[in-house]
C-alpha cells in the first residue's frame, strides 16, 4: 500500500524538512517487507488558492483515485501509535491501494472537503504548526511500520 502526505504549503530546505526526509526514508526502508510504501508528498502551493476552499480543489486533484483519505483536524479521533498502525494493516490487508494523509492550510480545512475523508485524526486539543504536524506525521508512519515489524523502536 503506498502512503501519501498531502498538505497545503512547502516546506523549504531546514530542520523540518531534514526531520520529514529521515523520517519517510526509513519508513520505506521499513515498510518494504510489510507491503507498505513507498510514502510520498504532495506539497500543494499555498500561494495558487488562498481559500480553505481553493486550496480542497488542489488537495482532491493531489490525492490518488480510490485513495483513503484520513484529514489531520484538531476535533479529529487521538489514536494510539499502535491503534495507527493497526488501521494502516487492517487497510493493507483489505486491499486499499493508496492511503491518504491531508493536512490543510492555516485557516483549515474546507468543511466539505472534510466530510469527505474516511477518517479524522488528531495529535490533540492543541493546534501545532503545519510544519511540526508534517514531522510528527512522518515519525508516527515511520513508528507505525516499525510496530507491525516488531522492531524495538516503539517501546510499548
Amino acid at each position: 500500500m503506498r502512503l501519501h502526505v498531502c498538505a497545503i504549503g512547502r516546506i523549504r530546505t531546514g530542520p523540518e524538512r531534514a526531520l520529514i526526509s529521515d523520517y519517510l526514508t526509513r519508513f520505506d526502508r521499513t515498510g518494504r517487507s510489510l507491503s507498505l510504501g513507498p510514502c510520498l508528498e504532495h506539497e500543494v502551493d499555498d500561494r495558487k488558492a488562498s481559500t480553505p476552499a481553493a486550496q480542497a480543489a488542489l488537495l482532491q486533484r493531489a490525492l490518488p483515485e480510490g485513495a483513503h483519505v484520513v484529514v489531520l483536524d484538531e476535533r479529529g479521533e487521538m489514536r494510539t501509535s499502535p491503534d495507527l498502525a493497526r488501521m494502516m494493516a487492517s487497510l493493507r490487508d483489505g486491499g486499499t491501494a493508496d492511503l491518504a494523509f491531508v493536512i490543510g492550510g492555516a485557516d483549515g480545512l474546507d468543511p466539505d472537503f472534510r466530510a469527505q475523508a474516511q477518517s479524522l485524526l488528531s495529535f490533540g486539543p492543541m493546534v501545532w504548526p503545519h510544519a511540526l504536524a508534517r514531522v510528527m506525521l512522518s515519525e508516527q508512519i515511520y513508528r507505525a511500520a516499525t510496530i507491525l515489524a516488531g522492531g524495538p523502536y516503539h517501546r510499548a
